[in-house]
């Protein structure tokens, strides 16, 4: 319609200036449409903002499912970690109280812990074997994460029970006697002066965490002439609970211990004190309780 129009002003107008006027003003209005049909600058740097704000939350959300993935492969991992321990625990011909610990073989970053532990379950008045089987990792955030398997091993019958409590009985004596209370007592015991007792705590000697010296790691320092290597060092007992679980390992059950309480009716047993044959008469729970309130702690 706009070529027709200029076109047709063009064959009404006779004269030459008014035919080359004519022409200008359709080449001005040509012009300006054609200006019209590009982006402004405020058009284009929308438009950027807006590809900016997609592409962001795109890769947000594929940075989210890479760390995902990630964890989901790390959590398998502990998992296969902590059921391999407890598939190996559960085939055992026999197992005893002790903690494991490590770092896996085949994921160097996964850490593994086996607690084989005995507990009072008062549901059926028992006394039970439970396996614990943990796998600790970090995850993309750098917190720790845990993965842990229980399983419960074997009941404990009155026998076992009264071998326990023999095992924690002697346990704690033993431990009683590896502890040193004062700094006076620990130079005395290791042939040096107090003086150097405290170089050798600043050098790297533990305590346990009520301050008490370990015998052990005394013996270490003086063995070391007070120089112990950084592996030596990793070894000393750091703790009463440690030095609890080593008396406990070195305990176990005596050899002259009868297998059953009452096969040897003359004797006495030395944690409660009873014969054996008065023991056998008794059930279960009254001797759970009668070591109950003779250690004063449940088990």
């Amino acid at each position: 319609m706009l070529n027709y129009s200029f076109q047709d002003r063009k064959m009404k107008c006779r004269s030459k200036t008014c035919s080359d006027s004519c022409a200008v003003r359709a080449g001005r209005f040509e012009l300006r449409n054609t200006r019209r049909e590009a982006f402004s600058l405020l058009e284009v740097i929308a438009a950027l903002g807006i590809l900016a704000l997609v592409t962001s939350t795109v890769l947000v959300v594929i940075n989210r499912c890479l760390v995902g993935a990630t964890e989901s492969v790390l959590r398998m991992q502990a998992f296969e970690v902590a059921r391999e321990n407890l598939e190996k625990l559960v085939a055992s011909d026999s197992v005893k109280e002790t903690v494991e610990y490590g770092n896996s073989d085949r994921y160097p970053d996964i850490k593994w812990e086996t607690v084989v532990e005995t507990f009072y379950e008062p549901l059926t008045n028992r006394m039970w074997v439970r396996g614990v089987c943990s796998a600790e990792y970090e995850d993309m955030q750098g917190e720790t994460q845990t993965i842990e398997l229980t399983h419960w091993l074997t009941d404990v019958t009155k026998q076992q029970l009264l071998q326990l409590a023999n095992q924690e009985e002697q346990a704690q004596e033993q431990m009683a006697g590896e502890l040193i209370e004062t700094v006076e007592e620990a130079a005395e015991y290791a042939g040096v002066g107090v003086e150097t007792i405290e170089q050798w705590l600043d050098e790297g000697m533990l305590q346990t965490e009520d301050g008490s010296f370990v015998k052990g790691n005394l013996d270490l320092y003086v063995r070391t002439g007070g120089k112990p290597s950084a592996e030596e060092k990793d070894q000393q007992v750091k703790s009463t609970a440690e030095l609890l679980d080593l008396a406990k390992g070195e305990a176990g059950p005596k050899s002259d211990a009868p297998s059953v309480p009452g096969s040897q009716s003359s004797g006495v047993d030395p944690t409660t004190g009873l014969t054996y044959e008065e023991l056998e008469a008794m059930d279960f729970d009254e001797v759970l309780q009668l070591l109950q309130k003779k250690q004063g702690k449940e088990f």
